[in-house]
């Protein structure tokens, strides 16, 4: 999976500056990003500070961890169901 080459709190600063007057298009050209991110990143961080940030990612990522070990196991009880199933 793809990390973002900004830190929560860059995020969020450039979000304050955009709604605290500063026009988008000189926030993008500081931090090199097209208006695309930044109106991407108002709808995903609108509201949140950087703990809610950092919560949001570490349950992200836990969450496809958690998944990844369900996905095994099914594989793993798929293949003991087949290999049961044959007679020899």
């Amino acid at each position: 999976m793809r990390t973002s080459r900004f830190t929560p709190e860059q995020i969020l600063a450039a979000l304050r500056q955009a709604e605290g007057g500063t026009s988008v298009a000189d926030v993008t050209r500081k931090l090199g990003i097209t208006e695309t991110f930044v109106y991407r990143w108002k709808t995903q961080y609108a509201g949140l500070d950087v703990g809610e940030l950092r919560e949001r990612k570490s349950l992200r990522e836990e969450n496809a961890k958690l998944r990844q070990v369900v996905a095994d196991l099914v594989l793993d009880t798929t293949i003991l169901k087949d290999a049961l199933g044959k007679t020899w």
